[in-house]
């Protein structure tokens, strides 16, 4: 059955597990998963092995998986995740001589929720072929982006800025004056690539350009120019609004 997402690759669910083509980076990211798998933590497929027809095999993570906007109260949750996977890798070969290993690509989208009493939490992140060795504030950063979000949808820059703020005290951020800065970073470096690997005939990425996707990143980058002070005067204050 083919799942839905994976606009680089075409994953399908079978029985309990999800077969996908090897991304360019599947040693690396068949390492990873493994240790994380002998660490005992939950939060991303196990790698089962590879089919006959070449794709990898995954644990299939039974859960909701948001498309449009994740659960507004979920956000420490999500970066609470993200700081137990970043503690996993610190320190390890696959981090090199980086801080952590990046997911790279933290989005909705990417994550399964479970629900819990009342409440929907975060329990995974999915599509890890994009993880690489990096800083913590880079993965904080994109997660601030996707899940916030920082761009026009955020109606309410003040309350946008509370939850920034809440989201690097849920990670436990010790420098926070680079989160801003990362934002824009991401944002530049999507919007501006899509455009390169279109101009230079990539399908996929003219896909996404013809979607409208590379302006609204490009406006997305905008609204957190406009509305930076706000945001970092948040990411200083004393005490942040859950």
């Amino acid at each position: 059955m083919p799942l839905a997402g994976g606009w680089r690759s075409a994953p399908v669910r079978v029985g309990d597990t999800v077969r996908r083509p090897l991304g360019r980076r599947a040693e690396f990211v068949h390492a990873l998963l493994r240790h994380f798998e002998r660490a005992g933590w939950p939060g991303a497929p196990k790698l089962l092995g590879i089919d006959e027809r070449g794709r990898e095999i995954l644990s299939y993570l039974d859960g909701h998986v948001p498309w449009r906007s994740p659960p507004r109260a979920g956000v420490a949750a999500v970066a609470r995740l993200l700081r137990e996977c970043h503690d996993l890798t610190a320190g390890t070969e696959l981090a090199a001589d980086q801080e952590v290993v990046c997911h790279n690509d933290l989005s909705p989208k990417n994550t399964v929720y479970r629900r819990a009493a009342s409440e929907w939490r975060p329990v995974a992140f999915l599509d890890w072929d994009t993880a690489a060795p990096g800083e913590r504030v880079h993965d904080v950063a994109h997660l601030c982006w996707q899940f916030l979000p920082l761009d026009p949808r955020a109606t309410d820059p003040a309350d946008t800025a509370r939850r920034l703020r809440t989201v690097a005290d849920a990670y436990g951020l010790a420098d926070r004056s680079a989160l801003v800065p990362t934002v824009l970073w991401w944002q530049d470096r999507c919007w501006r690539g899509i455009e390169r690997e279109a101009d230079a005939g990539d399908p996929n990425a003219r896909a996404l350009r013809e979607s409208g996707a590379a302006e609204s990143v490009r406006v997305a980058h905008g609204w957190v120019t406009r509305h930076r002070v706000v945001l970092e005067r948040a990411l200083s204050s004393r005490r942040a609004s859950c």
